[in-house]
């Protein structure tokens, strides 16, 4: 089946979530080691990922990520705009947010998804700053966000409504447009 995507990379196509692909983020989401590390619990059967779907991922900023060779779904990405974001930002701002699923982990897959995210932003969104948070103990997706060009503020936050947010504090990254 031939896709169309709204970004694609070499290995990396994005395109909205589908209810339909309810089993599918079940399969990935499921995984204890994948959620806590963004946030949020794992799902614990394939109706929750479909209430997910429908309540939470179903707008114009939240893609999946799918690999271009098998159409399987590996994972998510997207952004929050000023006024929805978990952290302060200014008005011409998105936060950036990511996960893979762990067989994923370590294949350059984040850092290919979340520089193609980085150019769509600036160039066809025009945000001015981009922000990315990390928990502390996932060390992992810093180094996603450095490789990226993102830099420590030096700031921390606490995300209480975040799974595990209450007890581990998010470092706030920052990339700035280049003209």
């Amino acid at each position: 089946m031939n896709e169309k995507y709204l970004i694609e990379t070499a290995r990396l196509g994005f395109r909205p979530w589908r209810e339909s692909d309810a089993a599918d983020l079940f399969a990935i989401a499921s995984d204890p080691d994948v959620g806590p590390r963004a946030g949020w619990p794992p799902h614990k059967s394939a109706e929750e990922s479909h209430a997910i779907i429908c309540d939470i991922f179903s707008n114009e900023t939240t893609w999946a990520l799918v690999l271009k060779e098998t159409g399987r779904i590996v994972g998510c990405m997207g952004y929050l705009p000023y006024g929805k974001s978990n952290i302060s930002i200014g008005e011409n701002d998105a936060e950036l947010g990511y996960w893979i699923a762990k067989p994923y982990w370590n294949k350059g897959l984040c850092t290919e998804a979340l520089t193609a995210t980085i150019d769509w932003c600036f160039n066809a969104k025009g945000f001015q700053t981009l922000w990315c948070d990390y928990f502390v103990d996932n060390p992992a997706s810093g180094r996603v966000m450095q490789k990226c060009g993102f830099r420590d503020t030096g700031e921390f936050n606490w995300l209480s409504h975040l799974y595990r947010g209450g007890d581990q504090p998010v470092k706030i990254m920052r990339l700035d447009y280049a003209l």
